[in-house]
């Protein structure tokens, strides 16, 4: 079991706001922030359900290929509010919400482009 990942991103505060409105459609929280004099190194932000932050963004070097970072959520319409969110917050479209049956009937995604291109995206794999 993955207890947390990351990504770097360029633009801190730009990706903290992009993360912040589109991963707030699907339940999660920017719970933790550290400032470079706190890690000593560099500035970091924890998302996820409230106490609980399992993907976090650092100032730095975006990852080269940029990454793919899936949400899993409970319901389709969840994945349409976050595509819907993470494009208004700048985010660019990668695939509109739908259902990929190739994966399988019910895989219903979203995908989308944060601002240095990893692939973020929102699935369900509940049956409508």
């Amino acid at each position: 079991m993955i207890d947390h990942t990351g990504v770097s991103v360029s633009d801190y505060g730009k990706s903290r706001a992009f993360y912040q409105a589109a991963l707030g459609a699907i339940g999660y929280v920017l719970d933790k922030e550290f400032p470079a004099s706190v890690t000593g190194s560099t500035d970091v932000a924890g998302f996820g359900p409230p106490g609980q932050p399992d993907f976090w963004i650092h100032r730095g070097t975006p990852n080269q290929p940029p990454l793919h970072v899936a949400f899993r959520v409970d319901s389709r319409e969840t994945v349409d509010a976050f595509h819907r969110a993470a494009l208004a917050a700048g985010g660019r479209d990668n695939g509109a919400p739908g259902i990929r049956a190739h994966y399988h009937p019910n895989y219903y995604g979203a995908f989308v482009l944060d601002p240095d291109g990893h692939n973020i995206e929102a699935v369900c794999h509940k049956p409508a």
